[in-house]
């Protein structure tokens, strides 16, 4: 079972608590922006098969958003972080690329 740590209240919660969000740090579209830009934010999103960032609320607990990498493949969790950054801390990009010298880096898949 996948277990995620909220950044929040410190609760190890399972996915049983929790509620996935998609795909995180997607540059938000509105009113004002081309069709284009539009259906590329509503329709498009990333698939990796590895490491992974996404959206995850603590439905069951504290009710916040959070940011959490893991990889598609085996489900190890890297670690969690609030959803008000625009990109994953430092620390937890450098704790990936020492499990998985491979991983060519975040926004490198894009």
């Amino acid at each position: 079972m996948l277990t995620l740590d909220c950044p929040y209240c410190g609760v190890a919660a399972e996915e049983t608590e929790l509620h996935g969000g998609g795909e995180a740090h997607l540059k938000r579209f509105g009113p004002a922006s081309s069709d284009e830009d539009f259906e590329g934010y509503l329709f498009m999103r990333e698939n990796p098969k590895g490491v992974n960032f996404e959206r995850w609320r603590h439905v069951n607990g504290c009710g916040k958003w959070f940011h959490a990498a893991r990889c598609t493949m085996t489900l190890e969790v890297f670690g969690t972080y609030s959803a008000q950054t625009t990109e994953p801390p430092k620390a937890l990009l450098a704790k990936i690329k020492k499990k998985r010298p491979q991983w060519p880096g975040y926004g490198a898949e894009k």
